[in-house]
C-alpha cells in the first residue's frame, strides 16, 4: 500500500488548508487512518484519527479547528485545517494501521504558517 499526501502550502496565520492522502488501494474498511505532524526539532505528534468504524478523535489543541474525513470512493483521507497558527508549521504525514499493528506512512507534505 502506498500513501501520497498533498495540499501542503504556505499560509498566513488564521488561514485554512485541506490536506489529502491518497491510498493506492481501498483500505478504509481494514485500516485505521491518522494524520501526524512533525515540527523542526520536535517529535512526531498525533493530530487526528479516524477508525475503521468511523470514530474520530483529535489532539486537544486542534479540536474545533481541524476535521478528519474519508472519501472512500477515491481512497482519499482528508484533513481540513482552519484558523492555523504559526506553531503548527510542520511536515504533515498520513498513516494507515491495520488490526495486526502493521503501519504504512506517506512521505509527508509541508505546511508553513507565517505572516
Amino acid at each position: 500500500i502506498q500513501l501520497v499526501e498533498s495540499g501542503g502550502a504556505s499560509v498566513q496565520p488564521g488561514g485554512s488548508l485541506r490536506l489529502s492522502c491518497v491510498a493506492s488501494q481501498s483500505i478504509f474498511a481494514f485500516y485505521d487512518m491518522a494524520w501526524y505532524r512533525q515540527a523542526p526539532g520536535k517529535q512526531r505528534e498525533l493530530v487526528a484519527t479516524v477508525a475503521v468504524g468511523g470514530g474520530r478523535d483529535y489532539v486537544d489543541s486542534v479540536k474545533g479547528r481541524f476535521s478528519i474525513s474519508r472519501e472512500g470512493a477515491k481512497n482519499t483521507l482528508h484533513l481540513q485545517m482552519d484558523n492555523l497558527i504559526p506553531k503548527e508549521t510542520a511536515v504533515y504525514y498520513c498513516k494507515a494501521e491495520n488490526m495486526a499493528g502493521w503501519e504504512n506512512w506517506g512521505q509527508g507534505t509541508q505546511v508553513t504558517v507565517s505572516s
